[in-house]
């Protein structure tokens, strides 16, 4: 019995980094276990659509309000509502090769980046592509990562990328769990989301 405790200890890790990035975990057996069919089964998870209240700030500034944010595929559209940032609304979207910023100042903005578009034209740095796999409680495809796991033996930490996403809260009515609140950081930026709604299609 010990020794396959010692071989499934050994083995799961070698599975997770066979599944790219590659990840160091901080766990037990079971945990890894755990994980490994939580990512197993939102592998292709690909078309939902989440809302909530997303929060920014760069150290200096920052701003809230509600979103929603519609994924099929590779195709996306993340809608802001203000009026809680200085009555601010826009509405992001596109695919893997174009974005299109709609709503601000200075009309639509296109280019071939979402992130650069945010970034041009509200100053901030938000992982757009990092945080398709962060909101799902997984790790994205941009590099190695580091896991840790909370008392509810889901993951609490997540390190990759230079950006630590902390899981505040999980959705365990749902199989497999699912975040409610991510705070992700990379100093000065600072991104929170608190997630009222997933849809899956």
């Amino acid at each position: 019995m010990k020794r396959n405790l010692r071989f499934l200890a050994a083995a799961l890790p070698l599975l997770l980094a066979a599944c790219v990035p590659a990840v160091r975990i901080k766990g037990d057996a079971g945990l890894l276990n755990a994980q490994v069919q939580r990512e197993q089964a939102l592998a292709h998870a690909d078309h939902w659509t989440l809302e909530g209240r997303l929060g920014v700030s760069d150290g200096k500034t920052g701003g809230s309000g509600s979103f929603s944010w519609t994924q099929n595929g590779d195709r996306y559209e993340f809608v802001l509502r203000g009026p809680a940032i200085s009555g601010m609304n826009f509405r992001l979207s596109g695919g893997p090769a174009s974005a299109l910023l709609e709503g601000l100042n200075g009309g639509p903005l296109r280019g071939p980046d979402a992130e650069a578009l945010m970034h041009k034209a509200l100053g901030w740095e938000v992982p757009l592509h990092d945080l398709r796999a962060w909101v799902l409680g997984l790790r994205a495809d941009s590099g190695p990562a580091e896991l840790s796991f909370g008392a509810d033996r889901l993951p609490s930490l997540l390190q990759q990328d230079g950006w630590a996403v902390d899981y505040r809260e999980w959705d365990a009515a749902r199989q497999p769990p699912l975040p409610k609140k991510v705070y992700a950081e990379k100093l000065p930026y600072k991104v929170k989301l608190s997630i009222e709604s997933w849809q899956f299609q």
